[in-house]
C-alpha cells in the first residue's frame, strides 16, 4: 500500500485492474474512490510522533558515525605526518590499526542504515502498527460505503487525474477519530 514497485509491475496491476473494472461494469457499476495515505499518515499525531523519534535515531547515528570519522581521519593523518620517522613494524601496525576501524565504521553503517539495520526495524516497530490502522480504516470505508476499488494515490499506480469528489481521504480520517491539520490538504 505504501511502498514503490517497478514500471513493469504496475504495468501488470493496471492491466489486470482494466480487465477487473471491465467485467465488473458488465455486471454492475463499479463504485470507485481514491485515498492519499501520505495526508492521512501525515494527519496522524502517533505518525508524527513516530516519525519524530526516527529522525531523532538516525540523526543520533549520523552523529555518532561522524564522530568515528572523524576520530579515522585524525588517525589516518597522524600517520601520514609520523610516517617518514616509524618503523616498518609500526607502520604495519598503524596501518591496521585504521583498516579496522574503517571496516567498523562500515560495518556500524551498514548494522543502523542498511536493509534490515535498526532503523529499519524500529521503523517497522512504531510505523506499521499505524500503516495496520489505516488499512483497517480503508477495510471499513470501503464496507460501509460500499465501495469496490479503493486507490491509493501515494502508491506506486500513477493517477493521471483524481476527481476530488471520489477522495475519501478525510472519512478515513474520521474513522480513525482524527480531525484534519488546520492547514488545507494539497
Amino acid at each position: 500500500m505504501f511502498q514503490k514497485q517497478g514500471n513493469m509491475k504496475t504495468i501488470i496491476f493496471l492491466t489486470t485492474m482494466a480487465f477487473g473494472l471491465y467485467s465488473v461494469s458488465l455486471n454492475a457499476q463499479a463504485r470507485v474512490a481514491y485515498i492519499d495515505s501520505e495526508y492521512i499518515l501525515d494527519q496522524m499525531p502517533e505518525y508524527r510522533s513516530a516519525q519524530k523519534q526516527l529522525d531523532a535515531l538516525a540523526q543520533q547515528w549520523k552523529d555518532e558515525i561522524q564522530k568515528k570519522a572523524d576520530d579515522i581521519d585524525k588517525l589516518y593523518k597522524d600517520y601520514q605526518a609520523q610516517w617518514v620517522l616509524l618503523p616498518e613494524d609500526q607502520r604495519k601496525k598503524k596501518e591496521e590499526d585504521i583498516t579496522t576501524k574503517e571496516k567498523a565504521l562500515t560495518q556500524y553503517k551498514k548494522d543502523k542504515f542498511g536493509p534490515d539495520g535498526e532503523l529499519d526495524k524500529k521503523r517497522q516497530n512504531l510505523i506499521k502498527p499505524i500503516q495496520d490502522k489505516v488499512f483497517d480504516a480503508v477495510q471499513q470505508l470501503a464496507k460501509q460505503s460500499a465501495i469496490d476499488i479503493i486507490f491509493d494515490k501515494a502508491g506506486a499506480v500513477t493517477m493521471m487525474y483524481t476527481n476530488a469528489k471520489y477522495d475519501r481521504s478525510d472519512d478515513v480520517l474520521e474513522l480513525l477519530g482524527i480531525n484534519k491539520k488546520s492547514d488545507e490538504k494539497k
